[in-house]
């Protein structure tokens, strides 16, 4: 994975803002909605609900962002079409999506699982690295815990008002005492990833911080740091209850680690390195050279956090050094482990041994989550697909599921197994219906980077963070039900 913040900001800046959309559409959202060049301006006016949009605004025809289409130069559909034109997603092994294309399955559109209710721009939900988009989590169908710029703040559908929870742009110290937390802190932390389950919230560093909170105390909890290395950032987080009840989190890391840690305990329980082993021989060597050096067929960043090493038999063995997603198994006993590799693994969650390995996807990977069936799980990667996965049988994946513009960054199941949710890097969040066999789907279009996506724990609620120099906001849909029983009263 990249690990150069500077990059990262560039690449999004430079390819994803709504600004960019034309010179009109600038001059209007500024003239009629900023009122300044500053986005803190916007961030800090104090009745922003005003740019709220509602479902009764969507019902009579207004866009859901409020973006004035009927007073610019360009339409809706023509700059979506130039969106899909023009997009580059990025790619570690080029023409990995168009390779990946052959393998999707045909999909029908127009499914209505979830229906619109509110667009919250009172509310900026803010990315710091283009690959990691796990920025939002509800605990509630009215609340939403979100990164905005350097706050973790909770957002309220119910009242439409929002707070501070963790502030990590000074510095940040435990106000407890528990063996193995630094207790001088952090300081201007950069958080990559976010996780909130129950009462406690943690987050994860660039440096390989993590953050620790209840949500019911003041004051944070625990801080650790996984790892001194230089590529150190935490990629992913995922809170669980253990089998004994206890209060759990997973963190993953570009050192290759993945990091267990007790919660009732206050202390790291489990650690295990994945090297990821992929053997090539000397004329195989040379091969990937030329295709580095020579033709350019693959990017020599490709190689960025690969080791080599001969192995007895002379061969050169290559070990990718990146974790950027682990999802525990409901039953709690096995790890769906992605990164910076083609291939995924399956790994036993109380010894770290390799189950199975996943074939199938042709770039790096960073999403994964398991259906609440303990058997399926999906797999997220930036060849453009989501694939589908049995554990009872991996010899290949039974779905295969096309994104339009980009990466799939973030997979959600809810709770009751019913629908899916694959979010691209921008402008579209895709929610299947998994019970039916993945066969119809529902597309959420919008326009903006995705911070996360996140269901409810009762499923009634879905939310999308969505970043943007103008147009950030918090997206929020219910869940569709048919009371058909309601009719008899008619």
């Amino acid at each position: 994975m990249s690990h150069y913040q500077g990059d990262d900001a560039e690449y999004m800046a430079d390819e994803y803002e709504m600004e960019d959309v034309d010179d009109d559409m600038d001059e209007e959202f500024r003239a009629r909605e900023m009122g300044s060049d500053s986005d803190v301006d916007e961030y800090d006016y104090p009745n922003n609900k005003v740019a709220d949009m509602s479902a009764a605004d969507a019902r009579n025809g207004k866009d859901i962002q409020g973006i004035p289409w009927e007073r610019l130069s360009v339409t809706r559909e023509k700059y979506r079409q130039r969106r899909l034109e023009q997009y580059k997603n990025y790619e570690n092994i080029p023409h990995s999506a168009e390779v990946s294309r052959k393998d999707c399955k045909i999909t029908k559109k127009g499914g209505l699982y979830y229906e619109f209710r509110r667009n919250s721009r009172s509310v900026k939900s803010t990315i710091l690295h283009f690959q990691l988009r796990n920025l939002v989590w509800a605990t509630t169908k009215h609340d939403v815990y979100l990164m905005s710029h350097f706050s973790v703040t909770h957002w309220s559908s119910l009242t439409c008002s929002k707070s501070d929870v963790l502030d990590v742009s000074g510095h940040v110290a435990p106000t407890e005492k528990h063996p193995g937390s630094l207790l001088e802190g952090f300081t201007q932390t950069q958080v990559s990833t976010l996780a909130v389950k129950g009462n406690l919230l943690v987050a994860g560093g660039f440096q390989g911080e993590l953050i620790c909170k209840h949500l019911d105390r003041p004051g944070v909890s625990f801080c650790s740091r996984t790892t001194y290395d230089d590529n150190a950032i935490t990629n992913a987080v995922e809170i669980y209850d253990s089998p004994s009840g206890a209060v759990h989190f997973t963190a993953s890391n570009n050192d290759s680690g993945v990091r267990d840690f007790d919660m009732e305990k206050y202390q790291l329980s489990k650690h295990f390195r994945f090297p990821w082993p992929v053997n090539v021989g000397i004329m195989e060597l040379e091969l990937l050279h030329f295709m580095v050096v020579g033709v350019g067929w693959l990017r020599p960043d490709c190689f960025n956090n690969w080791n080599m090493r001969r192995n007895i038999d002379g061969d050169i063995m290559f070990f990718v050094s990146c974790i950027q997603h682990t999802s525990l198994s409901p039953d709690g006993k096995l790890l769906t482990i992605v990164g910076d590799n083609p291939a995924g693994m399956l790994v036993n969650s109380s010894t770290g041994k390799t189950v199975a390995s996943l074939s199938g996807h042709r770039d790096f990977s960073f999403a994964s989550a398991w259906h609440p069936d303990g058997v399926t799980f999906a797999t997220g990667n930036q060849d453009k697909t989501c694939r589908i996965w049995d554990a009872r049988n991996l010899s290949e994946s039974v779905a295969v599921l096309k994104g339009n513009l980009g990466a799939i960054r973030s997979i959600r199941f809810t709770s009751d197994g019913q629908y899916m949710a694959m979010a691209e890097p921008a402008d579209f969040v895709h929610v299947y219906d998994v019970k039916n066999g993945y066969e119809k789907e529902q597309e959420i279009d919008f326009f903006g980077e995705i911070s996360g996506v996140s269901f409810s724990p009762d499923t009634e609620a879905l939310y999308i963070g969505v970043w943007d120099r103008t147009y950030g906001s918090l997206l929020e849909y219910g869940r569709c039900r048919n009371y058909s029983y309601l009719d008899s009263f008619v």
